[in-house]
């Protein structure tokens, strides 16, 4: 069987942490910030982790062993 290629959209945009985990950034903090409260903005510049379904989902197009 032929190897699965890394899909590097997706390799640029989410981590496999060292524990196995999807770490990705949050949507909506691009632009038009000023718009946003100081309390949203805060959220949004953090990093989200991603479970369930749609990390599954994203694993499998990322060659990494974990």
């Amino acid at each position: 069987m032929v190897k699965q290629k890394t899909h590097k959209g997706t390799a640029k945009r989410f981590k496999i942490t060292a524990t196995g985990k999807i770490k990705s950034r949050r949507a909506g903090g691009g632009h038009l910030m000023s718009g946003k409260s100081a309390k949203r903005q805060r959220r949004v510049s953090g990093s989200a982790i991603i479970t369930g379904k749609a990390a599954q989902a994203i694993r499998t197009r990322i060659s990494k062993n974990k």
